[in-house]
């Protein structure tokens, strides 16, 4: 019988084996590495890329920033402005009021009446005074509702008063202004607030 001796045979298929692990097992080490620094490589660009979009973006976003406040600020400086012209139009319309309503008021006001004060607040105006008697503040509104000028009186209060050792009825008086047409003698009436 012939006897063969295969171990050497063994051996040399274990290690040749073993030397393509060890080959297949640094391929794989290089080519996870490789992957590894192709991936990591890639996110880096796309990360860099990424921050200078929104570096540009949040520049933009700066710039529109400005461009705002400065409209913001134009269009503040635009109302501030028309409101002035409003102002101006309003007095420039309304600059002979006060002559009339002094005149009016010197119209029709009755004797016995004595007015301590006149206050206009828009076109709401407040008499104050004193009459010798009721039918006078009565006579005085009826006066002021026929003027063309004012409308609507109130009374909203009266009072006894001795003044220098005479009785007279204090009393307070609501009443507004129409506003007057320039090209016609309609009155133009405004909301009363």
């Amino acid at each position: 019988m012939i006897k063969i001796n295969l171990l050497p045979h063994r051996a040399e298929a274990r290690n040749a084996r073993r030397q393509q692990f060890y080959v297949l097992l640094g391929l794989m080490a290089f080519l996870a590495g490789a992957i590894w620094f192709l991936g990591f490589g890639f996110i880096g660009r796309q990360i860099d890329q990424q921050i200078a979009k929104n570096e540009f973006l949040q520049s933009e976003i700066t710039v529109l920033d400005k461009d705002i406040a400065e409209i913001k600020k134009l269009k503040g400086q635009t109302d501030a402005l028309l409101a002035r012209k409003r102002v101006i139009e309003e007095l420039q319309a309304n600059r002979t009021e006060m002559v009339h309503l002094f005149n009016e008021l010197a119209k029709r006001v009755p004797e016995g009446i004595y007015l301590r004060t006149l206050v206009q607040t828009q076109q709401k105006i407040v008499l104050t005074g004193v009459a010798q008697s009721n039918a006078r503040i009565t006579t005085l509104m009826n006066n002021l509702d026929e003027s063309p000028l004012l409308e609507n009186s109130t009374l909203i209060e009266t009072k006894a008063e001795v003044i220098a050792n005479r009785r007279l009825n204090a009393f307070s008086v609501h009443t507004f202004i129409t506003r007057q047409l320039e090209d016609s003698d309609k009155p133009l009436r405004k909301d009363k607030k």
